[in-house]
């Protein structure tokens, strides 16, 4: 039986519930940047290359206490960006040429909106997946497929930039390699340590940027909603460009080989269009002279300025903690009990259960003979129920992908639609996935 004439419920959005969203404290923040005549008069004008400085400062220290490196990390290694899609953009303008870097390695299933931005910078027909599994990527793969690009591109006489100007803030990458190495959007996976290692030394030998979407780090929890982490407040592992900064000695170069794209819109809002980037002090350095940063300051101006008052008085770090987290933790596990009850018995199956939960979704797969992309649209028509298939997480052009090759996955997203419409989605699922098979 159908749900005609109900309400859609959205387990494809992945956007934040704005009934999460930190609004009072932003009034306030706004509120209190206006009223101080110094800090209003900078925060309305053209600002810094590298972003507003304070801003710089606390998350610096901020990043400090999650991550714990060896040392602190400087506010030298972070730049103010536009939010971790447009210094996506930014990050290609700057250390691409769109001949001589060869390919775009992306970890596969891959965030299918990072492709436009591939496409953007020249790479259309030169965006080539990586097989992900459970501990990681398929290093080896990558290997024998880096050597074939090294290959080709010397038989071509692809040796110099062709199209870039040698600049002294800038470096020209042989390649790229993208993903999102922990709480990875679609497939919720986290990379192991071992292979984020491995992938540094492998981005080192063949002189490639690894460029990690580090948006979800900060929202993690214990997998047993009966239990607590030990370290609530703690990254459970390295980013890589934590690994980059002190493996066998540090960066081969003042640039090095990684750069970790963060941002406030899962935290705080989307709306906000602010992130930030940390490499070297020569990467972040680099990033903020791409041409639209250079021409105007640093993007979101205003917005960092008025996001930099949550730091001192300790009002973000203690919603996370307190406030934001633990929403997404409930959400979370309604739908992973939804799906257990309602999914499972009907052969839907989870990955293996995470030391560590996160993010934003749960990436599941159908019993064959499903395919997701024949399933979505009879269970938006007949159940009103949104779901992302897993085809649409596929990399652009890649040469080697089958049409079927994640069409049995399906992606659901807990953080937009109120809790106690999670469960209602996921049986209204089962009812699709009941009548299909």
């Amino acid at each position: 039986m159908g749900s005609q004439g109900q309400d859609v419920i959205d387990l494809f959005r992945g956007h934040p519930d704005p009934n999460l969203l930190p609004m009072g404290a932003m009034a306030k923040a706004s509120a209190a940047v206006m009223a101080a005549p110094d800090v209003r008069a900078q925060a309305m004008l053209y600002g810094p290359d590298e972003g507003y400085r304070p801003l710089r400062e606390h998350v610096a220290k901020w990043l400090t206490g999650f991550y714990q490196p060896r040392d602190p990390i400087p506010a030298d290694r972070i730049c103010i960006t536009g939010g971790a899609s447009q210094n996506l953009a930014c990050i290609l303008q700057v250390f691409t040429d769109p001949v001589y870097t060869r390919n775009v390695w992306m970890v596969a299933p891959t965030y299918f909106l990072a492709c436009r931005m591939m496409d953007d910078a020249g790479f259309t027909g030169r965006m080539r997946g990586v097989p992900e599994d459970e501990s990681g990527v398929d290093l080896a793969f990558l290997r024998r497929e880096l050597e074939a690009a090294e290959e080709k591109a010397k038989a071509k006489g692809n040796t110099e930039p062709t199209h870039k100007p040698s600049r002294p803030w800038g470096k020209i990458y042989k390649h790229i390699i993208y993903g999102v190495p922990t709480f990875s959007n679609p497939s919720t996976l986290t990379m192991s340590l071992s292979d984020r290692v491995n992938l540094v030394r492998l981005a080192r030998e063949f002189d490639a940027l690894i460029i990690t979407d580090d948006v979800y780090d900060f929202l993690q929890w214990s997998p047993d909603p009966s239990k607590s982490l030990a370290n609530p407040d703690k990254a459970a592992l390295p980013r890589i460009v934590d690994v980059d900064r002190y493996l066998d000695g540090g960066p081969k170069d003042e640039f090095g080989n990684a750069v970790s794209n963060g941002s406030f819109s899962k935290m705080i809002g989307p709306g906000t269009r602010t992130g930030w980037a940390e490499g070297t002090e020569k990467m972040a350095f680099g990033i903020s002279q791409a041409g639209s940063s250079r021409s105007g300051g640093a993007p979101s101006h205003l917005a960092a300025a008025i996001i930099d008052q949550l730091f001192p008085t300790g009002i973000f770090p203690k919603f996370l903690e307190e406030s934001l987290k633990p929403s997404y933790a409930k959400r979370y596990h309604r739908l992973m009990g939804a799906i257990r009850y309602h999914l499972l018995p009907l052969g839907v199956t989870l990955p293996s259960t995470p030391e560590i939960a996160g993010g934003y979704f749960i990436w599941v797969q159908l019993p064959a003979p499903l395919r997701a992309s024949e399933l979505a649209p009879v269970a938006l028509q007949q159940q009103q129920v949104k779901v992302a298939t897993g085809n649409l997480f596929q990399v652009q052009g890649d040469p080697s992908a089958g049409p079927d090759d994640f069409n049995r996955g399906v992606r659901l997203c807990f953080a937009w639609e109120h809790e106690d419409r999670l469960e209602e989605g996921v049986r209204r699922l089962a009812c699709a996935v009941r009548n299909a098979l």
